[in-house]
Parts: structure tokens; sequence; C-alpha cells
């Protein structure tokens, strides 16, 4: 299947292809044929990078270390250093293979590298594929805060192969289904009672993926900035990302939404959202959370104004409300 993004009268379009076995075709879908930039971490499966080499006319491959860490500037710097080296030129690219580290850093260079380059992104990580890989936001880490330093560089394409995930361990699974149901309890409450139901993941992981892809394909081609409705996919970040910040690499991206979005629904669907969070192993809690701490580092959040805030709040499954907030009030909704 094939979703385009298309933002009306801003000249932004671009394919997401979802097909199992599409790695063996990417070729098929992206242009190659020039100097290509595959940037990947230590984690990624050399078959998966081999495959893609093999497609390209002249491939180089830069490798960062596996983790959250690797989005800074070192990398960023050493990154264009070596492009310089190589003499890419305007005409050449980049393709990230990897999750959400990678698609940022990568497209954080590839916006910049001679004020812009063709970028290509192959998610590999449930997260990345259903979530950072579409959109154009790309950002690396800067003393100590998550993605403060970035740009909008939409990919000239995504291509998503289910057929990547069999290498994930569960926990990376996981991961990635806290952005899905994220985006079930806000947008789809269809897609959050099938997630709910469902008793063979792997069988249905193809169509949650697709479906998931949907609501965000919308969003992003109405809101392509984040100037109004892009704001949902926050979601569960504003105390996520604080959460995650503490937590020094203890917890992983989709865990951390996990638990910031139990502070931001009613009391009545509370457990229901629960629920659907254990069932795929998500944390739904953290203890001895030290409010002070959190509230200091939404401060510095890019989604903070001065000392006021807005976030997204859930009352019923499949809708929501945005909430501007003094960053302080914050503190009764941690309770």
């Amino acid at each position: 299947m094939i979703i385009d993004i298309n933002v009306k009268n801003k000249d932004i379009k671009y394919p997401i292809i979802v097909e199992r076995n599409s790695l063996n075709k990417v070729n098929n879908y992206f242009n190659l044929d020039r100097k290509v930039l595959i940037v990947t971490d230590t984690g990624i499966p050399n078959e998966y990078i081999n495959t893609v080499k093999e497609k390209c006319k002249e491939p180089f491959i830069f490798t960062v270390k596996q983790g959250e860490e690797s989005k800074n500037f070192d990398n960023y710097k050493n990154m264009l250093e070596y492009m310089v080296k190589k003499t890419f030129t305007r005409t050449d690219c980049v393709i990230a293979i990897g999750g959400g580290v990678v698609g940022d850093l990568s497209g954080f260079v590839a916006s910049s590298y001679m004020r812009g380059i063709d970028f290509y992104n192959i998610p590999t990580t449930l997260l990345s594929q259903v979530d950072s890989s579409i959109g154009g936001k790309c950002a690396i880490d800067f003393n100590g805060v998550k993605n403060n330093i970035g740009a909008f560089k939409n990919p000239n394409g995504v291509l998503i192969d289910p057929n990547v995930l069999k290498t994930l361990d569960d926990r990376q699974i996981s991961a990635g289904m806290a952005e899905v149901i994220k985006m079930s309890i806000t947008s789809n409450k269809a897609l959050f009672n099938f997630i709910e139901q469902s008793k063979d993941l792997n069988h249905d992981l193809e169509y949650i993926i697709t479906e998931t892809l949907k609501i965000k394909a919308n969003v992003v081609s109405i809101d392509p900035f984040e100037n109004d409705l892009r704001k949902v996919l926050n979601f569960g970040h504003t105390i996520g990302h604080a959460i995650e910040a503490l937590s020094n690499g203890s917890l992983l991206h989709g865990e951390c939404v996990s638990i910031g979005m139990t502070y931001m629904v009613s009391d009545e669907i509370k457990d229901e959202v629960k629920y659907s969070l254990r069932k795929y192993n998500l944390p739904v809690s953290i203890t001895n959370l030290n409010k002070e701490e959190v509230i200091n580092l939404i401060k510095l959040d890019k989604k903070a104004s001065g000392n006021d805030i807005t976030i997204v709040y859930v009352s019923k499954i499949g809708s929501f409300e945005f909430k501007k907030i003094k960053v302080d009030e914050l503190k009764e909704y941690l309770k």
C-alpha cells in the first residue's frame, strides 16, 4: 500500500510505502543512482544495510552507536565532515536505516548540508515506522533537553517493510505500540478497540501500522509545521519527555510516552487506557516521581511558551481537546 503525504500550497508531497519485502526492492521506490550516505547504528542487522547498499550506485556507510545519546552535536558534525570529505553534492542523498535516533540525526544533516539535499527514511523499529519516520521533524538533543535543536525536513520517501520487525525484541515492539495506542486514543476509537481485542499482534501488525499511519498522515498533511492540529501528536509527550530525560536511558521513549498518557486522560477512561497499555507490557506509572524536576524540564520543552504550555487531554476515546495552562499547573495532573 502507498499512503501519500500531500500538503496543499506547501509543495510537500511524498509517498509512504507499506509493503512486506519492500526492502529488497528499495531502488524501485528511491533514486539511488548517485552518491548515497547510508546512516545506521550498531544495532541494525547487517543484512538490512547490505540489501540497501547493493542497490546503490555509490554507497557510503556512516554508523553511530545505538541509543538516544547518539543524537548529539559531535555526530552531527562528524557526518557533515564525512560528506564533505567524500565530496557529496546537492544532487546526492541521505538514507536513514534505523529507528528514531538515526532518522532524526540523518534528517537534520540532510536539512542543513548545502542547504538541503534529498532524504529517504527506512525505519526499522515499530515506533519509528508509525511515528517519527513521517512528518519531517528532525533534531538532536542539547544540554540534556530532547529534540531542542532541529528543523523540519520532509523525506522524499519512506519505506516501511514490516518484515524487518522480526529482529526486534519484545520490549521494542511494546515501545512502538505505545505510539500506536496514543494515536488511536485521540483519533480512532475503532482502532483502539481493535488493538485492545487483538489476539495475535504479529498477524495484525501490518493492518495496525497502516491504520496508524493514516492517522498521522492526515494530521501532518493538514498541519505540516505544528501550528495547530499537529499538536495532538504530543499526547503523552509533555510529561513523557521529562520522564525520559530523568530516566537516564533506563526507559525507552515509548515507555515514557505510555506513562505520560496516563496523566492526561479522564478518570472515566483511565482504567481502560491502562488495561490496553499493560496488555502490551507497557508501564503505566513510575515510582518516586519528582514533580519539581519534571516541571523544571518541561519549562525548557520546545512546546512551552513562556510559562504557558498547551497540553493534549482526552476525556473519551477517539476524541481530544487542547488545554492551555500554566506549566506549574501540571503539578495537579501529576497527582
